[in-house]
């Protein structure tokens, strides 16, 4: 750590008056991942921080990954981005969640030693060539006419840092600031300026510069965080042990194994609100100034006081999770507030588990500056101000996965922009990235982005296992921010998957054969159909393993792939019926959805979010839902099925049930054809 800061020091001092390719500002998730990418790419890079000490640091929850966000972090990895190697590095307690369901939907997980985190995210940074590190504020951008040549009203040309000395120029300047961005911290009914507790915020003057003089649009949001609880002070026999997965799963493709040990992983604990917390929380509202405030905050990680006002008489989740292999901290998931400290302390020791717990720091609420997304290219480019792109929070995200990914293609679209290079974009056919800057471009939010595999309608090609295959070849021969030691790896992994595919499919069994060569194998006796190998891998008690102790000269090379296969196997018909699907709703845009329609009780698997807008609005036809701001494309399908599946049976009904008026005209018939 020494070393690193007395090297940025020492770079820091040479900076006057120097030109950069791309500038960027923040050094979160967002930031980092960005100055990275843009340095892979070739371009000459600074990246500016408040405080050197907090680069890569978890200023929230010590953790990384989950349904959904996991398959975010395996794409960042897969286009050489940093995170997935930090949290192998880092991780102490690995789990992959929602192994119930289908591996396309499963959510690679780690509880991170935050320490380990920061020092390895640094050390990356300070390996990477053409890019240097700088401690500062930024006070504004350096903006002047555009170039004609090119969209937009300004053209960034730099920064100049608070302290007014320093004028750097750069041909695109990327803004990761988080929730520094003219951030406020509650706690009770005080208010101070911050983003993060013990650190400044960002600049007034840069916030001004994006209202004032480029005119964007700037709205609000805010997000909270729990108190730290003292470890020693919890009784964790009265909570349920929650233990990690015996064989950790690594993030990376590149790594075969984590840096913690089996062995070595620590155990988190659950534990439930019980009626006195939520009597706490009803009594101290008064107390309360930023449970008050009509600022939009997260809908799918709330405080405490927001569940409980909205769900009041329900019991509530607490996860205690450790923050690190030597740390004495636990972090409570779940329980994020901003009431004074004495009502947090009252609160917890409500808790059963905590009922002797002590605060080493209160949790606290911040509000935050954020631009409207709609504003944005697919690039992260502001439309308007040529060489300017945004990443992050800034962008009305939540969640460190979501701002990793926008900064590493803000920072790949930066360096391309600076080198004069064509910019890349990502569809949301290949990627769960592709979704995200989608949704957030075309859709915008009005509460915190947090991604879902529900938002994603192609989700069982947009695998964890199959990142790699779908952007780390796309990220070398396009885009140029991956390695060509990742790509060698890439081709080898996918040549390798060819030919074990290629082995399967050539071997061809009667069933009779393939029953005799598995006798416990669950398969029909009426099929009498030639199978290959890979409509039996399909089986649910079927392995590759099995088949390659089957068929060793033809299979058991590619035993190294057998779950990669295995998933490929079961998904292959699966994702070929998706595409059509996609297809089908392109050409039933005009289809009309009744009026009448009860969403929010519709037997269709839709978010609560989607049926709250649903409702709302009421759509007329299929096409006016599909461009509902926070409808996604996967609802869209699931609606579409259900308006055509009751569609159908509507006519079936009508053409068994004559109507009124073909009853009256065979009664007439019949009544002229009686005997006058």
């Amino acid at each position: 750590m020494i070393h690193f800061l007395s090297l940025v020091s020492r770079r820091g001092s040479h900076l006057a008056r120097q030109q950069y390719d791309v500038i960027v500002v923040g050094g979160g998730h967002a930031g980092t991942e960005a100055a990275a990418a843009a340095a892979r790419v070739g371009a000459e890079t600074l990246l500016v921080s408040q405080k050197i000490q907090t680069i890569g640091a978890l200023s929230c929850n010590p953790s990384l990954g989950g349904v959904g966000k996991g398959q975010l972090v395996k794409e960042v990895d897969a286009l050489d981005g940093l995170c997935g190697r930090a949290g192998d590095w880092a991780g102490i307690h690995f789990s992959i969640l929602n192994r119930r369901k289908g591996p396309a939907v499963w959510g690679p997980r780690a509880q991170l030693d935050r320490q380990r985190y920061r020092e390895f995210i640094q050390s990356e940074l300070l390996s990477t060539p053409r890019l240097t590190v700088l401690e500062g504020s930024v006070e504004e951008l350096l903006v002047s006419e555009p170039n004609p040549e090119e969209p937009g009203h300004h053209i960034v040309t730099g920064i100049r840092l608070a302290n007014g000395s320093h004028l750097i120029s750069a041909s695109s300047v990327v803004l990761t600031t988080g929730t520094f961005l003219s951030g406020s911290l509650f706690l009770g009914q005080s208010m101070s300026p911050g983003g993060r507790i013990g650190d400044a915020p960002s600049s007034a003057g840069l916030s001004q510069t994006l209202r004032e003089r480029l005119g964007l649009r700037i709205g609000r949001l805010r997000t909270g965080t729990p108190p730290r609880i003292v470890k020693d002070s919890v009784d964790l026999s009265l909570a349920h042990v929650h233990p990690p997965d015996s064989h950790p799963t690594p993030f990376s493709f590149l790594n075969t194994h984590t840096r913690c040990k089996p062995e070595e992983q620590l155990p988190c604990y659950l534990t439930y609100t019980t009626p006195g917390v939520e009597r706490v929380v009803r009594e101290s509202l008064h107390l309360n100034c930023h449970i008050q405030q009509e600022t939009k905050g997260p809908r799918y990680c709330p405080s405490i006081e927001s569940r409980v006002l909205r769900f009041p008489g329900r019991q509530h989740q607490v996860w205690l999770e450790p923050e690190g292999v030597t740390s004495d901290l636990l972090y409570p998931q779940g329980l994020s507030m901003t009431m004074p400290p004495d009502v947090q302390l009252r609160l917890i020791r409500e808790i059963p588990a905590m009922h002797r717990a002590e605060i080493h720091t209160p949790g606290y609420g911040v509000q935050y500056d954020f631009v409207c997304p709609t504003q944005l290219s697919p690039a992260l480019q502001v439309k308007s101000t040529q060489g300017l792109f945004l990443a992050g929070q800034i962008n009305g995200t939540t969640g460190y996965e979501e701002a990793a990914a926008q900064g590493l293609w803000a920072g790949v679209n930066a360096a391309r922009w600076a080198l004069s290079m064509p910019p890349v974009a990502l569809s949301r056919t290949e990627s769960y990235i592709g979704v995200l800057i989608d949704d957030l471009v075309s859709r915008g939010v009005t509460e915190p982005y947090r991604m879902f595999t529900s938002r994603a309608e192609f989700r069982t090609s947009l695998r964890p296992d199959n990142a790699d295959l779908r952007l780390t070849l796309k990220g070398f021969e396009e885009v140029g921010c991956v390695s060509t030691l990742r790509y060698q790896e890439a081709v080898r992994v996918r040549d390798s998957l060819q030919d074990a595919l290629a082995a399967l499919q050539a071997l061809s069994l009667s069933t009779h054969n393939w029953r005799k060569k598995f006798p416990d194998m669950r398969m029909s006796e009426a099929k009498s159909t030639l199978l290959t190998g890979m409509d039996v891998l399909q089986y649910n008690d079927v392995s590759f393993e099995m088949l390659a102790s089957a068929f060793p000269e033809c299979l058991l090379p590619h035993v190294e792939f057998s779950q990669r296969l295995k998933i490929e196997a079961v998904y292959r018909p699966h994702c070929n019926l998706q595409k059509k699907e996609i297809e089908r709703i392109q050409k039933e845009e005009n289809m009309s959805l009744p009026q009448d329609i009860d969403y929010l009780s519709l037997p269709v698997s839709l978010s609560q979010e989607v049926r709250e807008i649903l409702d709302r609005v009421r759509p007329s036809t299929l096409g006016a839902a599909t461009r509902l701001q926070g409808i996604t494309p996967a609802a869209i399908v699931h609606l579409l099925n259900y308006v055509r599946h009751t569609g159908q049976k509507e006519r079936r009904t009508h053409r068994n049930q004559p109507d009124r008026k073909e009853r009256e005209e065979e009664l007439c018939a019949r009544n002229a054809a009686l005997p006058q």
